[in-house]
């Protein structure tokens, strides 16, 4: 049935999402994946703080204590924020609430936890942030603009994760694109576009780009987490049109329930930029006003 199709087509029966096992415990690419992703964002951000300290001040031990605290707020905020919009199950776990991070089956065995949400995630990351700056009294908005920076190219390694782990599939490729037909993945016996490989293409490498452009313009010192913010939920909302939808949610009109969570990202972005670039404005105008009082 496959013989016409070529070896990229046909990958997956030809690549396990299991990497490696010890003592019974499979570990997925996907896991080694996001590991990756987790290291090279800290390695990220000491890199910038290290070679643009005027535009990144913030120390090392800072960066290092922030980091973890950041992780913890993605992890939780990711899985539940899954649970909660995904999930068609989140009844059962709001009854259940330790099961959300509970890694074994009914059965007792290790499956690890799986489903977690982008946008849960930055809910998460969001509100540990909130609390991190009150608990050791620094400002937030440089440590975004850090993060914004630090994010990106890291995500690639998320995105090519879950197309390992053959999760995330993308929409079936229609008869009349050829382009389709050559890059597509046959799953089940039907070819979809590589949509997590896309992802990664956008949400990853061209939003990085985007951040790096942005972070020259003096006007946008403290919006980047807007940028990213902005420039993620587009290139987000795009890709969503070769991704297939969740089928326990299905489109609302045309739109799909990532593309609606973008769109509210946007939104948000903007006000971030908006802000920032005020306070940027006023504090340029107070510069100047200052510096003329005095000569």
């Amino acid at each position: 049935m496959i013989e016409h199709y070529s070896l990229w087509n046909t990958i997956y029966a030809h690549f396990d999402p299991v990497a490696f096992s010890i003592f019974g415990i499979n570990v997925h690419w996907y896991g080694i994946a996001y590991m990756c992703a987790l290291v090279f964002a800290l390695f990220v951000a000491h890199f910038f703080i290290r070679i643009n300290p005027t535009r990144f001040p913030i120390s090392k031990q800072l960066l290092d204590s922030y980091f973890i605290w950041a992780e913890i707020g993605v992890i939780i905020g990711a899985r539940i924020g899954y649970v909660l919009i995904y999930d068609p199950n989140r009844f059962w776990y709001l009854a259940h609430p330790l099961e959300v991070f509970n890694p074994f089956d009914s059965f007792g065995n290790f499956v690890g936890i799986r489903g977690m949400s982008f946008h849960g995630g930055v809910i998460g990351f969001l509100l540990v942030s909130y609390v991190f700056i009150k608990a050791k009294r620094v400002t937030l908005l440089p440590l975004l603009d850090l993060v914004a920076i630090s994010v990106p190219l890291a995500y690639v390694f998320g995105r090519v994760g879950n197309f390992l782990n053959h999760e995330l599939f993308g929409r079936v490729v229609s008869e009349n694109d050829t382009l389709g037909q050559r890059v597509g993945i046959l799953v089940d016996g039907v070819l979809r576009y590589p949509s997590q490989l896309l992802e990664a293409i956008l949400e990853g490498l061209v939003v990085f780009i985007i951040i790096i452009i942005s972070s020259r313009v003096k006007l946008l010192t403290n919006a980047l987490i807007g940028v990213y913010g902005v420039s993620y939920g587009l290139m987000r909302f795009v890709a969503e049109y070769w991704r297939e939808p969740d089928p326990q949610l299905g489109l609302f009109g045309s739109l799909s329930m990532g593309q609606i969570l973008s769109l509210i990202m946007i939104i948000l972005g903007v006000l971030v930029i908006i802000y920032a670039m005020k306070n940027n404005l006023r504090n340029n105008l107070q510069g100047t006003y200052n510096a003329s009082s005095k000569s």
